[in-house]
């Protein structure tokens, strides 16, 4: 996913957000986007297990 981005890119994006947000707010933030990725993985995951099971039935 951040095969494209150098060190100074991402340096830039985390100056960013923290003037955007705020260093208090940054550890908050950094927790609903790991859980947003969660869910968004195991959505994934069980879309793909439910892809697999129609094929089944199907043939």
């Amino acid at each position: 996913m951040f095969r494209n981005f150098g060190a100074g890119e991402i340096i830039l994006i985390v100056v960013v957000v923290m003037l955007l947000f705020g260093a208090t707010r940054l550890p908050q933030l950094a927790r609903s986007i790991g859980a947003s990725a969660k869910e968004f993985r195991k959505g994934v995951e069980e879309g793909v297990d439910a892809d697999d099971e129609g094929e089944s039935d199907a043939s």
